[in-house]
């Protein structure tokens, strides 16, 4: 158990129970904002019937991302029909010098937002709903009013980006592997789907029972799109029409048969990106064109896991482009990677216990002075303090409680 391939027990597929809580303490909870009505749509208007409390100036958490001063706002994803999980969106602050935690409690209303991410503006905040139904929600971050939720033509969205242009949300349905464009109106709220590509070949590969699309992001030539398919160990890159909101395939890079593909991670050069391997436990540095789209995939790894079991997670390329980090669940670990050759090389440096157990997730402030971890199965997200030199981590004390924390989003 583990990898995120089809499998259910008791209606779940098995990426819900890859980080079955092992136990975690509650986030106080928020009355909830004003329901969006029939659950689709922009929220009715009107003030909200209870919105969480303003955090005030100091606290920060109300404030659109790039503002100075004081704590900063982070958000917590979780699944609220897990044993023990969330009752909707976490919300907290972090210290940026300290990186100390302080809940700030839920933004209720939204069903299994396991993954989380933030429009260019900051002003709105996306979640998937990683449901059978899936969806897409919107909130508006200044008053945590629920602007409603989109379907998103498949089952259990696990993964959503914003194209930069701020207009698109794209999202990928793991349980249906297929990929789906949302438009994002000017108050941030999102219109009804445009388009969605389902992952129909190659066969799925050994294990798999179908394609499962895993992620969806922008290459940073802002051109391509690229999905990453667990299940046909493929990544699909797409051209997006950027006025119609189409998708349409321009390339196709194949990893080893079962290799797993989860996550890719861009060199901030643009010609360079580092794939995570969730079921042979490896890594790959991948070339790319930013003319053509053409993704070529390297050869596998090490993730530091010592041929343990291990399911690699999620990578972070640093700002700077010198330093790569891989989160290993099972190994609990944190790998650090010295990038060399311009992007053409990752070097595993060391590995670092991450404080928790099974890293779904990890992200950089702002800044790029702390990394956080969320860790699934201990329900805490872990923070470190990341040397601006040499890459290495240094926990910035006890990690924070938070219920089946799948993802954590620091703004």
């Amino acid at each position: 158990m583990g990898r995120d391939a089809e499998a259910s027990r008791g209606g779940w597929s098995r990426r819900r129970f890859v980080g079955a809580l092992t136990g975690a303490a509650a986030v106080a909870a928020v009355p909830a904002p004003a329901a969006p009505g029939s659950g689709t749509g922009e929220a009715a208007a009107g003030p909200p019937a209870a919105a969480p409390p303003a955090p005030g100036p100091a606290a920060g958490a109300g404030r659109p991302a790039g503002e100075p001063g004081g704590p900063r706002p982070l958000y917590l994803g979780t699944y609220t029909s897990a044993e023990g999980g969330g009752a909707g969106v976490g919300v907290a602050v972090y210290d940026p010098v300290t990186g100390a935690v302080t809940g700030r409690g839920t933004i209720a209303g939204v069903g299994d937002p396991s993954y989380l991410a933030a429009h260019p503006d900051g002003r709105t905040l996306y979640a998937v709903d990683e449901r059978e139904d899936g969806g897409v929600t919107a909130v508006r971050r200044a008053d945590g009013r629920v602007l409603g939720t989109r379907g998103t033509g498949g089952a259990g969205p696990c993964h959503l980006s914003v194209h930069p242009g701020g207009r698109w949300l794209l999202s990928a349905n793991y349980r249906s592997g297929s990929v789906a464009v949302h438009p994002i109106a000017a108050s941030g709220a999102l219109g009804e789907r445009i388009d969605l590509v389902t992952h129909s070949s190659p066969p799925p590969g050994p294990g798999q029972q179908g394609p499962h699309a895993h992620q969806i992001v922008t290459a940073p030539d802002g051109g391509h799109v690229l999905a990453v398919d667990l299940g046909t160990d493929t990544v699909y890159t797409y051209r997006l029409d950027t006025r119609a909101g189409r998708l349409t395939e321009v390339a196709r890079a194949h990893t080893r048969p079962g290799a797993g593909p989860r996550h890719l991670a861009f060199h901030p050069g643009g010609r360079y990106a580092y794939l995570a391997n969730e079921v042979d436990d490896t890594v790959a540095v991948c070339s790319y064109d930013p003319a053509t789209g053409r993704l070529d995939v390297g050869a596998p790894q090490s993730t530091g896991s010592a041929g343990g079991t291990n399911y690699p997670a999620q990578m972070l390329v640093t700002a700077d482009g010198a330093h790569a980090y891989l989160a290993n669940r099972g190994h609990n670990s944190l790998a650090r990677y010295a990038v060399e050759g311009g992007g053409a090389r990752l070097r595993l440096l060391d590995t670092v216990p991450v404080g928790g157990d099974f890293p779904r997730q990890i992200a950089f402030s702002p800044d790029g002075g702390l990394l956080f971890a969320a860790n699934q199965r201990s329900g805490t997200v872990s923070v470190f303090h990341v040397d601006r030199a040499s890459g290495a981590l240094r926990p910035a004390g006890e990690p924070f409680a938070s219920p089946v924390a799948v993802c954590a989003l620091p703004l």
